[in-house]
């Protein structure tokens, strides 16, 4: 395999997996794919900023601040100040925004599982050769 085709099919499997993210939110009726990104994201019980979120799951930061404007509105999220930090907050579901993610995001969580118990010791390794990827590009001046 060339280069070429190798992104190529790279760049094909992400945005199918993508589609199936997206469809996945469609079907749990989320806004958009990007709210069951934020929700994922905060679900993990750490506190977060939304230039963290942001960053990690690459969205712009007016997307991450309207979403997280409607989960602070509906009572899901919690803003506090960052100590040192004059405008950044950390983002914290409340538990009713716990139980909310949760019917959001449960069944994904088991189809995850039932995908990732299926997976080779080879294939758990491809999200380390993902990273050296992105790495790669960047270095090489994408």
């Amino acid at each position: 395999m060339d280069d070429r085709r190798f992104f190529l099919e790279l760049g094909k499997q992400i945005y199918r997996i993508d589609a199936m993210y997206a469809e996945y939110a469609k079907r749990r009726k989320c806004k958009n794919a990007r709210l069951l990104w934020v929700l994922y994201a905060l679900d993990d019980g750490t506190n977060h900023s939304q230039r963290e979120i942001a960053e990690n799951w690459n969205m712009p930061k007016s997307s991450v601040n309207a979403i997280v404007s409607e989960l602070q509105e509906a009572g899901y999220v919690t803003l506090t100040p960052i100590k040192g930090q004059k405008r950044e907050m950390f983002v914290r579901l409340t538990p009713e925004g716990e139980e909310y993610a949760h019917k959001k995001l449960a069944d994904l969580y088991k189809i995850e599982q039932k995908a990732y118990e299926n997976f080779s010791p080879e294939t758990l390794g491809a999200i380390l050769s993902l990273e050296d990827i992105n790495s790669a590009l960047l270095d090489a001046g994408i």
